[in-house]
């Protein structure tokens, strides 16, 4: 006999579902219908969980950006060293392959960002967040002498930012000789360059 699912189960169900439905059908298009569908449930389901459409897809959306800033930081904050830092931030920053949804709904986002300020200001956000984050650890770097920043933090925080974005986009739209591998070593090209550091990471 299935266990019936919990509340929570199935509003993460739901999450999941509303993701699907914004990545083929564009953030700012989807309709309850196609949620419903994409969860096998009805409508009326669907609104139990989250009355205001709205807010299922806020969460939907917020859940897509956890694992670029909060899931990173969480995965560098015991190392110490500051190459290693920088080495697995720029790693964790791109997609996996083309069809990483992620990445899509956060491309699909960017294209709707100009029209809903909602969508605008979570990407701003995150963009920030990210910038920060990488900022910490340029800071780190040039306080123990391990880097010698070619400018100021924030600005090598904007462009590695930046440089993970388009790269992204260009592997998600499926770029015939760009890949995550390729894009890595990109970024790290112009890291090295702006840390004065080779960031080999030891064996």
């Amino acid at each position: 006999m299935a266990t019936r699912k919990t509340r929570s189960e199935r509003r993460a169900d739901l999450v999941e579902a509303a993701r699907r439905a914004m990545i083929q059908h564009g953030p700012g298009g989807v309709l309850l219908n196609q949620v419903a569908e994409e969860a096998g449930l009805t409508s009326g389901a669907v609104l139990y969980h989250y009355p205001d459409l709205s807010d299922l897809l806020l969460e939907a959306n917020q859940a897509g950006m956890e694992r670029f800033y909060a899931e990173r930081m969480r995965r560098i904050a015991g190392l110490t060293d500051p190459v290693e830092k920088l080495v697995v931030t720029i790693r964790s920053g791109l997609p996996t392959d083309a069809e990483d949804s992620d990445v899509r709904l956060l491309c699909e986002l960017g294209g709707s960002a100009g029209r809903n300020r909602v969508y605008a200001a979570l990407l701003t956000t995150l963009f920030d967040r990210q910038v920060s984050m990488y900022q910490t650890i340029l800071e780190l770097g040039a306080a123990r002498g391990i880097f010698t920043l070619a400018t100021d933090s924030q600005t090598i925080g904007r462009n590695l930012v930046a440089l993970e974005d388009a790269y992204g986009y260009r592997i998600v739209a499926r770029h015939p000789t760009l890949d995550a591998a390729t894009a890595e070593e990109l970024i790290l090209s112009y890291a090295r360059q702006a840390t004065a550091n080779p960031l080999e990471l030891s064996r």
